[in-house]
């Protein structure tokens, strides 16, 4: 059977994402249909029987990989795979994205971010915290995006606007709250969701903080450094 559109639009999500949900699959694709979980359902059983995706049975809603990939299907990776999914579906429901790159690759030593994408024409380095981290590994976390940020690499990266070298936001998104006590010459945010972030933004200015605007969903709002 020749694969359709949606289809080739799944395997690339699972190209992309590398393990995603059926939840995840059927909130993404499937949204406006009747029944999201069951079309989704009936779709990946023919892509698995097919052999254009592969699936594990070992969690709840299953879950499903692209045809080569070799994640071990009870990888302890896949939580925080799904958790960086988790948050793009957070992103979609609220507006577009642009770009959203899992993993993006840059020079041995340099920061590993979870994702980097550009929502409402600002880039945003993410890091999905959900377990447990040292104030000192957040650091030294910290200090590799440091390094990438005197390596001049992010201005080169093609959605730089002309005359102009922006480096992303690092969005720390984690249920702990860490103290960063140390100056960084770019932006760490932290919140525990990509919603509560954004509700952050329009919280009351306090004195101690420091702020600079930027345009988010269509309007100038202050971003307060965390």
């Amino acid at each position: 059977m020749t694969l359709t559109k949606r289809d080739k639009a799944i395997i690339a999500d699972l190209q992309r994402f590398r393990v995603m949900s059926r939840d995840d699959i059927a909130e993404i694709h499937f949204r406006d249909l009747k029944r999201p979980k069951e079309s989704a359902n009936n779709v990946l059983l023919r892509l698995v029987r097919d052999g254009h995706i592969q699936r594990s049975t070992a969690f709840v809603p299953y879950v499903y990989f692209c045809a080569d990939s070799n994640i071990k299907k009870n990888s302890q990776k896949i939580p925080h795979y799904l958790e960086i999914v988790k948050v793009y579906r957070e992103i979609i429901s609220i507006g577009s994205v642009e770009q959203f790159i899992v993993e993006p690759k840059y020079r041995k030593g340099l920061a590993e971010p979870d994702a980097f994408f550009i929502y409402q024409r600002t880039p945003f380095f993410l890091e999905c915290q959900r377990t447990f981290y040292t104030e000192k590994m957040i650091e030294e976390k910290l200090s590799r995006y440091i390094a990438l940020y005197e390596s001049g690499l992010i201005a080169e990266e093609p959605w730089q606007p002309a005359g102009k070298v922006i480096f992303p936001y690092i969005l720390i998104l984690s249920d702990t709250r860490y103290a960063l006590n140390r100056q960084y010459p770019f932006r760490v945010f932290q919140a525990p969701s990509f919603l509560g972030f954004l509700r952050s933004l329009k919280q009351p200015q306090q004195s101690q903080s420091s702020y600079s605007d930027i345009k988010v969903a269509g309007a100038r709002l202050k971003l307060r450094d965390q």
